[in-house]
């Protein structure tokens, strides 16, 4: 990664701190959430779970790391899916749930550098990079037990901040967690058809009663964050929202598609009726959702925009 060696605590430190003041400073941040509207493009991703592979390959879509290149892989200025009608307007992207990886060393999670990749990425483009907060990040500041294909989660990312920054790992994880907890709950995307709402998720229909919906239109507090009943925690955690919890969501929250995470998608992606679709970026079928923000899709019109990573494992 240039200009930070993410094996050197004081500047992994330093990143996390200028990231996380990035976060909170972006100029699209208001309150909990973070807002764009058109002309531009947005490539919309779910959960990545440190897949090196495509993380590459979406910082090269977005045109982060030398010249954008469109949705089929053209250079920028030739036509492709999801490139804008104009070379010069904005491309923003979507992150949430990178780290705990299932690539272990030794069972160590590394997967601290591919949040330090996106934390790089928010310091050069704020208001273009979108990193959300997801329930991994979440429950690795807090010390939540989270257990994935038999690896508990949380115990194997401290073990790869102690294998690598030694007596410091905790002064990085401190830093870490900094960044983590400036990160914007959601992503509102105004547009000429209705907003759309990128979130990690939505809290599961059965904690609507305990869930603060004002929660996107002001700031988020301590009590937010709290396990199993913080507002916060129970939208990043939910699962099991059903049709009439969302049409009531868009009714409050005046969006009319989500684009989520959170859940397995066997295909990269899944149609949630009647207006969300759960993106999965991390394994060999990830798809990134390329969004005209001055002309974006209909739900029934996603299955043939989505896009595949490339297969990587």
């Amino acid at each position: 990664m240039p200009g930070v060696n993410v094996q050197d605590a004081g500047e992994v430190v330093d990143l996390f701190h200028e990231a996380a003041r990035a976060s909170r400073e972006a100029s699209c941040r208001q309150g909990s959430v973070e807002v764009i509207e058109g002309p531009g493009t947005l490539l919309a991703t779910g959960d990545l779970h440190d897949n090196p592979f495509h993380l590459n390959r979406l910082v090269e879509l977005v045109g982060l790391d030398g010249p954008p290149v469109c949705a089929e892989g053209s250079v920028a200025g030739e036509t492709g899916v999801g490139e804008s009608a104009e070379d010069d307007l904005p491309r923003h992207i979507t992150f949430h749930e990178v780290i705990h990886s299932d690539r272990l060393l030794n069972g160590l999670d590394l997967s601290y550098r591919a949040l330090a990749r996106i934390a790089e990425l928010k310091i050069k483009a704020p208001e273009r990079v979108h990193m959300l907060l997801a329930n991994h990040e979440l429950a690795q500041v807090v010390g939540a037990g989270i257990v994935k294909d038999g690896v508990r989660c949380v115990e194997a990312f401290n073990d790869g901040l102690g294998y690598v920054f030694g007596d410091d790992w905790e002064r990085v994880s401190a830093a870490l967690g900094e960044f983590i907890m400036a990160m914007p709950l959601a992503l509102r995307c105004v547009t000429p058809r209705g907003d759309i709402l990128c979130a990690h998720s939505l809290p599961a229909t059965g904690s609507m009663a305990r869930f603060d919906a004002t929660i996107l239109s002001r700031e988020l507090t301590e009590d937010d964050y709290a396990p199993r009943v913080g507002s916060a925690h129970l939208m990043v955690w939910g699962r099991g929202y059903d049709a009439e919890q969302m049409e009531d969501l868009v009714e409050r929250w005046g969006v009319n598609l989500f684009v989520l995470g959170h859940e397995k998608a066997d295909n990269g992606y899944l149609i949630v009726p009647p207006c969300a679709v759960v993106l999965n970026s991390d394994h060999e079928r990830g798809v990134y959702l390329p969004i005209d923000l001055a002309q974006p899709p209909t739900l029934g019109e996603i299955p043939s925009l989505v896009r595949p990573l490339g297969g990587g494992a």
